[in-house]
């Protein structure tokens, strides 16, 4: 069961690693205020992955001790 673990987390590494590399192109991201940043597409994605993931785990562990 371990290895089959493994061999899931390694192609999900190498799968994730292709998309970055195929997605460099530059996006503007807009703020308020007339200001912006220039980021790759893959570092954009993976910042806003993280930060849904973080927000999900702070719910979760909310709800969890309420109970």
């Amino acid at each position: 069961m371990k290895l089959i673990t493994w061999l899931s987390r390694i192609f999900i590494f190498v799968a994730l690693a292709v998309f970055a590399s195929n997605n460099t192109q530059l996006i503007t991201l807009q703020y308020y205020f007339d200001k912006s940043i220039e980021l790759p597409l893959s570092v954009a994605l993976l910042i806003f992955f993280a930060a849904g993931a973080l927000i999900a785990a702070v719910v979760v562990r909310c709800r969890c001790h309420t109970d």
